[in-house]
């Protein structure tokens, strides 16, 4: 049972398993089918047991993580994971196709050459060919990273629930200066599309430009992106859930400081970019069990590659 594990630091160090892969080895999520444990994870249970509460009006504070040895053992994971929410919940959700771990700084995938045509085949003639082969050029992933500066003493009596913000903030802003990079990748050799400025009729444009694929997502500026969402043919598009402006037809609206300003860019993101991590976020999780928070990184490794150029399309703006 969850109230019977016994937590220790060794836990944040299994090779190949992350903290919360760990514990739900320990105590699988499956035995609790039709309990009312049954929508928590291995870790959220173990907040249960130590009555950590990260939210809510009866919000605990950061020191009540530190009330026994076991129950601090949870902090780092409660740290990665806000940071991991904002970074998460960003960019980089809305145009990836697909994450891939690596095991080195450099990534090596495969490209495919299916440009032949797709039109019927006579009885007797060979069907054209799609080559899936080794890429010759390798990925260099690249690290990004943050000094977080604060003292016990400091965040000790500060609410779990805003503390928690300011850690997916940071987490935002780590995602924002990966997104560059992200984007370099997209408009690598791309099919462009060019207008005299932007208008809806630039934008119908860059859509018609896809065939077998679909526009499902424009990147595009914070100034560009404004000037879209005030078109007259725009401001009466709808919204979805989340509150994510989607395009008349049908593409996702997605603003991004690390767009150029002279180009937008339509993708179908359910193709177009691989997301490459040779690390999960990376904490020095034992200085945050002994509380000595006064100098601690975190980091990822990352890079990204475009799978299918046909699901890439620039708009070139003169």
């Amino acid at each position: 049972m969850y109230n019977e594990i016994k937590l220790e630091k060794g836990l944040y160090n299994l090779s190949g398993k992350s903290f919360t892969a760990a514990l739900e080895e320990l105590d699988p999520s499956s035995n609790y089918c039709g309990t009312p444990l049954e929508k928590l994870d291995a870790f959220e249970r173990q907040l249960k047991r130590f009555n950590i509460r990260v939210s809510g009006q009866d919000c605990d504070c950061v020191e009540k993580f530190f009330s026994s040895t076991e129950s601090a053992v949870l902090f780092p994971e409660f740290v990665t994971r806000s940071i991991r929410k904002g970074f998460n919940d960003t960019f980089i959700s809305s145009v990836c196709a697909v994450k891939t771990a690596a095991n080195s700084g450099q990534y090596l995938g495969c490209v495919l050459d299916d440009s032949a045509d797709y039109s019927a085949t006579a009885q007797s003639e060979a069907l054209p060919a799609a080559v899936i082969e080794e890429s010759s050029a390798a990925t260099v992933l690249s690290k990004y990273g943050r000094i977080i500066n604060a003292s016990y003493e400091a965040v000790r009596q500060q609410r779990l629930d805003v503390f928690g913000v300011m850690l997916r903030s940071i987490g935002v802003k780590l995602a924002a200066s990966v997104a560059k990079d992200a984007l370099n990748a997209l408009i690598a050799d791309a099919e462009t599309v060019s207008a005299n400025g932007l208008s809806y009729e630039s934008l119908a444009q860059l859509y018609g430009s896809f065939d077998c694929f679909d526009m499902t997502a424009v990147i595009a500026s914070p100034d560009n992106a404004a000037s879209i969402a005030s078109m007259e043919q725009i401001s009466d598009s709808c919204t979805d859930k989340n509150g994510k402006i989607v395009l008349p037809f049908g593409s996702e609206l997605v603003k991004s400081a690390a767009a150029d300003s002279d180009k937008i860019i339509g993708i179908d993101k359910n193709f177009a970019l691989e997301f490459i991590t040779s690390t999960d976020l990376v904490m020095e999780t034992d200085k945050l069990i002994d509380r000595q928070l006064d100098r601690i990184s975190v980091s990822i490794t990352c890079g990204f590659r475009k799978i299918t150029p046909d699901a890439v399309k620039v708009l070139t703006i003169a």
